[in-house]
């Protein structure tokens, strides 16, 4: 926990800091603007509903695994990376008697927590913005288990992310984050979902909110709100998670510093 907590703390008052506020509150923003654009087309399959809620979960937590998942977190490692070459490429950190593999499980476990304080800012700003602006009923439970979902499912792209960008910087992190979000959202709606990481969260918003990866709302009978993927897509990025931390802390651990 000291290790972590001076991660933690190497993050405040930078531009990281800055990214969990920000994103969270442009998406959902972005979300109320487009849904009073629409006039809320995609509540029109969904008669049992509030259509401002409807419209306005279905395109944040559209966008929100969509786009800021992938390309999220690998800005995130791209910065995190760029601080520790600049502060001395881990030379000074690894001169201490701290084992290579905590500091790099510590890297790891920080960016987590900050993705988990940006997906409650998220919750947050959803709420608020449904409340002044939606009618009907406050959806908590799919606003807290989306947001939650999300956040535990793209976990897995967090050493993925950090690995890239400490081997090869802003390009190959983002390039990376570019790829997977394509990939993600067309594997999303096959069978082969669960091998494409950066599918697992759009994946698993279709039972929890009811939206089909196109971001349209699903009709009741589609296959897509089978909710036995939830557990299945939970159990396998959290064992995702811990085996990509542990190979890359292993290979960080075994990287020359130069």
């Amino acid at each position: 926990m000291k290790y972590l907590s001076s991660e933690l703390l190497k993050y405040k008052r930078t531009f990281m800091g800055k990214l969990i506020i920000f994103i969270p509150v442009f998406f959902a923003v972005y979300a109320l603007v487009v849904s009073i654009i629409m006039k809320n087309p995609l509540a029109e399959a969904n008669h049992n509903a509030s259509t401002s809620w409807t419209s306005l979960l279905a395109l944040t937590f559209n966008w929100w695994p969509f786009v800021f998942l992938p390309l999220g977190y690998a800005l995130f490692a791209v910065l995190v990376a760029a601080q520790e070459k600049k502060a001395g490429n881990y030379r000074a950190l690894r001169a201490h008697d701290v084992s290579p593999v905590m500091l790099w499980i510590n890297k790891i476990a920080g960016m987590a927590v900050y993705g988990l304080l940006s997906t409650f800012v998220l919750m947050a700003v959803t709420s608020i913005v449904g409340l002044v602006t939606a009618d009907g009923g406050f959806p908590i439970a799919k606003i807290v288990a989306g947001s939650m979902v999300c956040w535990l499912t793209s976990l897995s792209l967090i050493p993925i992310q950090f690995l890239a960008a400490t081997c090869g910087g802003t390009f190959l992190s983002m390039g990376l984050g570019l790829v997977g979000m394509l990939a993600g959202v067309v594997a999303a709606a096959k069978n082969f979902w669960i091998a494409i990481p950066w599918s697992w969260a759009t994946r698993l918003m279709c039972p929890i909110i009811g939206i089909n990866p196109n971001g349209m709302v699903l009709t009741a009978g589609d296959s897509l709100l089978d909710a036995s993927v939830i557990p299945i897509g939970m159990i396998v990025s959290l064992i995702a998670f811990i085996v990509l931390t542990l190979i890359t802390s292993i290979w960080f651990a075994g990287k020359e510093i130069k």
